[in-house]
């Protein structure tokens, strides 16, 4: 019986069709362990020891903004804020045929 429900099982979700959810739900699985991650171990507001926690308020903004300003931010900040930079461009300033 053990081995029927098995069988099921795979031909339902061990199938090509499948695949793209597993793709989009492992994708989303790895994006929030990995934002959950970078705040537990290097945000600046999120203590995890004991000791940490009973420091209370810190005014440390150094550590604050080189948590904030991360290097996909700075690189992010150094590009123009367009999509399709062509075609903006193109209806900001079209061609003058005279």
């Amino acid at each position: 019986m053990a081995s029927a429900a098995a069988s099921s099982w795979s031909k339902r979700w061990i199938r090509p069709e499948a695949w793209p959810i597993f793709f989009a739900t492992g994708t989303a699985v790895a994006m929030c362990s990995m934002q959950l991650i970078r705040n537990i171990t290097g945000n600046p507001e999120v203590r995890v020891l004991k000791e940490k926690r009973a420091a209370g308020v810190l005014e440390n903004h150094e550590e604050g903004k080189r948590y904030s300003q991360h290097g996909f931010r700075q690189f992010i900040d150094r590009q123009k804020p367009e999509i399709m930079g062509r075609i903006n461009s193109w209806m900001a300033d079209p061609p003058k045929y005279d």
